[in-house]
């Protein structure tokens, strides 16, 4: 079993970006420029590739390697974007790595890219990139080629060393569970469940008890073997339930109009456990978005567009009207979720102007494009 933070740690201290690994500050998917850049490079990747994993780390500068980290990013539907723009489309993951002196929410990301040994292409156009194009690595850059050049197997020894350097042990197990109860959540209700006798499982959060249905907020999940964090949020709630083969999460996301609010279920994670030592994440969106009246919502639309308007010309706003700016976020949300797909360029105009004058509103706004992008892959 690979601890994940010590291959990210391998990877930086191998050497400089290579045939087999990349580094990012930072990745955007939402965008069509970002989207192309990181199908261009897991396409490269792959194909520079075709018999051992190959990786992006992600929250890198790099000058001098040093680990900033980024936010928590939990599209399990980065697997469908792959496969709707590249054709042989290797295995992809993401993972958020903790590292201890990284603020609370920051990790640093891990991308996988296992390729299936044949030429990935892309299938369609995206931004700049045609439909058709064959990248490779040279070096630390992603390159076009000719379609039909044969693959060539050249990283194999390097990646198997990397990845066996970075075997995890029960001395690091242990100290990753001390760490999480004892440290990193001596504040909250801390919990662990041992899985087959080789996977550990450990949770904490905030407990709200309605209905005789225990709530988490303020959650975080690690898989402390790998070192990875398989879930967090500040915002919304989840229930958890577990047995001796799997760990399931039921995500839930709070919406409505002024004080209607109501907890809608989002996703469902279950995470099977084999004797094998392989386990399997299985994500479902289960979101029904709640429907209102058109003409309520084109009056909240239009309030929206002029508050933001008034934020861009530094007019001071009222009292109501800061209340209807800390609603903002999940009002564009449910508009959206209404067919006003407006909305969306609204929100990504109005991103910038809230993080100058409201950092709360500001992490509302993101949680709303994080649900926003899972809603969309799907």
């Amino acid at each position: 079993m690979i601890n994940k933070r010590l291959l990210v740690k391998n990877l930086l201290a191998h050497n400089d970006e290579n045939s087999f690994y990349d580094k990012k500050r930072f990745i955007d998917i939402g965008q069509k420029e970002g989207k192309a850049k990181f199908l261009k490079h897991v396409c490269a990747l792959a194909n520079s590739n075709p018999k051992n994993n190959s990786f992006i780390v992600v929250g890198v500068e790099d000058e001098g390697n040093t680990i900033v980290g980024v936010d928590f990013f939990d599209d399990s539907k980065i697997q469908n974007l792959v496969n709707a723009y590249i054709n042989n489309a290797p295995a992809i993951s993401y993972e958020n790595i903790p590292f201890p002196h990284l603020p609370e929410g920051k990790v640093v990301g891990l991308v996988t890219i296992k390729s299936n040994g044949k030429v990935c292409v892309l299938s369609k156009n995206i931004w700049k990139y045609y439909g058709g194009t064959v990248f490779f690595r040279e070096g630390s850059i992603s390159m076009p080629k000719a379609y039909g050049i044969e693959l060539k197997d050249i990283n194999s020894n390097a990646v198997t060393t990397i990845e066996q350097h970075a075997k995890n042990n029960i001395e690091l197990t242990l100290d990753g569970v001390i760490d999480f109860i004892n440290n990193r959540h001596k504040d909250l209700p801390s919990y662990y469940k041992v899985f087959k006798e080789q996977f550990v499982v450990c949770w904490a959060g905030n407990q709200n008890k309605i209905k005789e249905q225990l709530y988490y907020s303020r959650v975080d999940i690690e898989l402390i073997n790998e070192q990875v964090k398989l879930f967090y949020s500040i915002f919304d709630e989840i229930t958890i339930a577990f047995d001796e083969d799997s760990f399931t999460t039921t995500e839930y996301v709070q919406l409505g109009l002024g004080k209607q609010q109501k907890y809608y279920p989002f996703e469902k994670v279950v995470i099977t456990f084999n004797h094998n030592g392989k386990y399997f994440i299985q994500s479902d969106l289960i979101f029904e978005p709640p429907q209102y009246d058109k003409k309520t919502l084109h009056h909240i639309f239009n309030t929206n567009v002029a508050l933001i308007d008034k934020l861009e010309k530094n007019i001071k706003l009222t009292t109501a009207e800061q209340e209807d700016l800390n609603h903002l976020p999940d009002t564009y949300l449910i508009c959206y979720l209404n067919d006003f797909l407006e909305a969306l360029p609204q929100m990504e105009k109005a991103k910038p102007i809230i993080k100058k004058h409201n950092k709360e509103v500001y992490q509302s706004l993101k949680e709303a494009f994080r649900i926003l992008r899972k809603v969309r892959y799907n």
